[in-house]
C-alpha cells in the first residue's frame, strides 16, 4: 500500500512545468538597430544635419532587410518579431522621412508641405497594415505597391543628394513635395514590385556573379549619394513599367495569388 505522501509526490511529477515565455535576441537586435537609424535620422534633421539624417534611414534599411532574413535562417521567427518589425518599419520607412523631408523643405510650403508629409506617412501605415493582412495571398515574388522602405529611399536619397550638390531645401521645396506624394501614393497602389525574395542566400551561384557584386560595391562608393538615388528612382518606376508590359500583354497585373493552395480572403481577388 502506498501512502498519501508518495501519491502526492507522484501528482507533482505529473504537472508539467510552466514553460517561461521570451524572446529571441539576435532578430530582434537588427529590428532594435533599425528602429535606431530612423530615429537617428529624425534627430541629425533637427540639428540641421540632413546628410547625416539620409544615411540613418539608409542604414535602417539595410538592417531591416537582414532582420528577417536571419531569423529565418536562425529559425527564431516569432508573432513578437513579426510586431516588432512592423512598429520599427512605421517610424524608420514611414514617420522619420515624412520628418526629414519636412524640415529640410516642405516646411517653406507652409500648410500644402505639412499635408505632403501627411500624406507620406499614413500611406506608409496603411501600406505596412496592409501588408501584415495580406502576407498569405500576395505572390511572394512581388509587392503590392511601392515597399516602404524603397520609398524611404526615394525621398532620403534626394535629400541626401541635392545636399551633397549645395542646393537647400528651399530652392527645390516643390520637387520634394512632388516625389514626397509619389512615394506616399505609389506605396498604396496596386502595382507589381519585385521582391527579391525568390533569390536565395544559400544557393551557389558562378564565380562571375562575385565579381559582379564587388563591382557592385565599387560603382556604389564612387558616388554613393547619386547611385543610390538612381538605383531607387529606377525601382521606383519598374511597378509601373511593369504593370504596362503585363496588361499590353493581356497578363493578370494583379499580384494576388489565386492559387487554391492559398487562403480565400474575399474581396482581396477583385
Amino acid at each position: 500500500m502506498h501512502d498519501g505522501h508518495d501519491s502526492d509526490i507522484e501528482a507533482e511529477e505529473v504537472v508539467p512545468r510552466k514553460r517561461r515565455k521570451g524572446i529571441y535576441i539576435l532578430p530582434n537586435l537588427f529590428t532594435l538597430a533599425g528602429l535606431f537609424g530612423g530615429f537617428y535620422a529624425i534627430v541629425m534633421a533637427m540639428n540641421g544635419r540632413f546628410d547625416q539624417a539620409a544615411i540613418g534611414v539608409f542604414a535602417a534599411m539595410v538592417l531591416d532587410s537582414l532582420d528577417g532574413r536571419i531569423a529565418r535562417m536562425t529559425n527564431t521567427q516569432s508573432a513578437f518579431g513579426e510586431q516588432m518589425d512592423s512598429l520599427a518599419d512605421m517610424v524608420s520607412f514611414g514617420a522619420a522621412p515624412a520628418l526629414v523631408a519636412y524640415v529640410w523643405a516642405l516646411t517653406g510650403l507652409g500648410r500644402w508641405g505639412w499635408i505632403a508629409a501627411f500624406v507620406y506617412c499614413a500611406c506608409a501605415a496603411l501600406r505596412l497594415a496592409r501588408f501584415n493582412v495580406n502576407t498569405a495571398v500576395v505572390d511572394k515574388r512581388f509587392f503590392q505597391g511601392l515597399p516602404s522602405p524603397a520609398a524611404a529611399a526615394l525621398v532620403a536619397g534626394f535629400i541626401w543628394l541635392m545636399d551633397e550638390a549645395g542646393f537647400q531645401g528651399e530652392e527645390v521645396r516643390w520637387y520634394m513635395f512632388a516625389l514626397t506624394l509619389y512615394a506616399g501614393l505609389t506605396m498604396v497602389t496596386n502595382l507589381p514590385f519585385y521582391s527579391f525574395k525568390d533569390l536565395s542566400i544559400k544557393r551557389t551561384v558562378p564565380f562571375a556573379v562575385i565579381v559582379l557584386i564587388a563591382l557592385g560595391i565599387a560603382v556604389i562608393n564612387i558616388d554613393p549619394p547619386t547611385v543610390m538615388f538612381s538605383l531607387f528612382v529606377i525601382y521606383g518606376l519598374s511597378g509601373y513599367v511593369l504593370y504596362g508590359w503585363r496588361k499590353a500583354r493581356g497578363q493578370p497585373t494583379s499580384v494576388i495569388s489565386t492559387s487554391t493552395d492559398e487562403p480565400d480572403e474575399r474581396g482581396l481577388h477583385k
